[in-house]
């Protein structure tokens, strides 16, 4: 099992968040992916936005999170306004 902060855009404060949720390691944050684990952490704090997402995003792909394409920003964004 592998720490979750040894993804991108994961840290210390963000990786006790996803084991508060229920995400305890790397490979439970990918296996359910940046969505989920978004609606998990948004329903624990209305204040998560999508900075969030875009980070955990960034944490599943291997990506810097302002380094996302921007159809995948665009889709992100839709998902995260329909939230609102």
């Amino acid at each position: 099992m592998t720490e979750l902060t040894s993804l991108r855009n994961i840290g210390k404060e963000r990786e006790k968040k996803l084991r508060a949720v229920d995400i305890p390691t790397a490979e439970a944050l990918k296996k359910i992916g940046s969505k989920e684990a978004f609606i998990r952490l948004k329903l624990r704090d209305p204040y998560v936005c999508l900075v969030h997402l875009y980070a955990l995003e960034g944490a599943v792909s291997d990506r810097e999170y302002n380094q996302l394409p921007e159809e995948v920003k665009r889709d992100l964004k839709a998902y995260s306004d329909s939230f609102k």
